[in-house]
């Protein structure tokens, strides 16, 4: 009879920690409510710059702050995705999940990451994507399945942003 004591509180124990790590996201979500609305993706994106690159989709969080997730508007949920970059900017397709769309216009640059909202891989091995939504710049990372991809996109954001500051949209 203890011995189904001790399990019964055990799973009582579990169920408590999963409902508090769920009202904490959704807390968060709320603080978060300061953020814009994303991007609507268009409708013509143009042709792609380098090949898609598909992975993990790893997340979204404050510039400079690499572990402070960005959950509002969908953007705190990893999933598989793939990701492509046109001259109208990147969109990253998530499976299960809504588009997102980074206008190019918005872009700021590409570099590569050991890290980012808690997700740690080791040099090199994530993609940020560093962009301006609203008055706040934010870094967006994915980790490809193929990371020799990495530098053709990196060159290919560099060339989007360096049109952008050509046009005098900077």
């Amino acid at each position: 009879m203890i011995r189904w004591l001790l399990v019964a509180a055990c799973a009582v124990l579990f169920l408590l920690a999963l409902a508090g790590m769920r009202r904490g996201w959704r807390h968060r979500g709320r603080r978060q409510d300061w953020l814009p609305e994303l991007p609507a993706v268009p409708g013509a994106l143009g042709a792609d710059l380098v090949a898609p690159l598909s992975g993990l989709y790893v997340g979204t969080t404050l510039a400079t702050r690499w572990q402070d997730r960005i959950v509002a508007g969908g953007l705190g949920t990893r999933a598989e995705a793939v990701a492509r970059v046109t001259e109208a900017g990147v969109l990253i397709t998530r499976r299960g999940g809504t588009p997102i769309f980074l206008p190019a216009a918005q872009l700021i640059d590409a570099r590569l990451e050991p890290a980012l909202a808690g997700k740690v891989v080791g040099r090199g091995g994530l993609l940020v994507l560093r962009w301006q939504h609203g008055e706040q710049d934010l870094d967006t990372g994915i980790r490809a399945d193929d990371r020799t991809g990495y530098p053709a996109w990196i060159a290919a954001i560099d060339k989007v942003t360096a049109t952008r500051t050509r046009a005098g949209r900077n």
